[in-house]
């Protein structure tokens, strides 16, 4: 596999528990893996003031989101395929996990799969979508030893 990947970080990253590039590297790899075998992407890490304006202007919902994709038209020419940007905000990836009592570990894994899924063309805007996408993204996480984000949500919930 060939993977370009640029992380930016756009936070003071000794505030936020932002995980090791290798770690997020990784698990871009792993959504990946069988779908595209080589891409260049960019994840940036941004405050919840640069979040709240990007899920304002682009999804048109009021505050901050916790990640975001933005899919690039893969042109010809590059290779390895650009496949786009992914936004995410350290501050309510923390605040998200420790309200739903999940290892920080492994919800950053999470965002991080789900954003590279929305570069690859999935989706959650229809009943049918979401399944397809939740079931890729428990596949993945499964790979890497980490439980069903969403049963860990139920239990939560109930």
């Amino acid at each position: 596999m060939t993977l370009e990947l640029d992380v930016q970080i756009a936070v003071d990253d000794g505030e936020a528990d932002i995980p090791p590039s290798e770690d997020l590297e990784g698990w871009v790899k792993q959504a990946l893996d069988t779908e595209e075998p080589s891409a260049q992407l960019t994840i940036r890490l941004v405050t919840i003031a640069e979040m709240t304006g990007l899920n304002e202007t682009y999804r048109h919902r009021s505050g901050p989101t916790n990640v975001l994709s933005f899919p690039f038209a893969k042109p010809e020419l590059t290779d390895p395929p650009l496949l786009g940007d992914i936004v995410i905000c350290p501050d309510r990836v923390v605040e998200e996990a420790r309200a739903q009592g999940k290892p920080l570990r492994n919800h950053w894994a999470h965002l991080v799969i789900h954003g590279v899924l929305h570069l690859l063309g999935y989706d959650h805007e229809c009943e049918e979508d979401a399944i397809r996408m939740e079931s890729r993204e428990i596949e993945i996480l499964a790979g890497l030893g980490i439980p069903d984000p969403y049963f860990s949500e139920q239990q939560v919930m109930e």
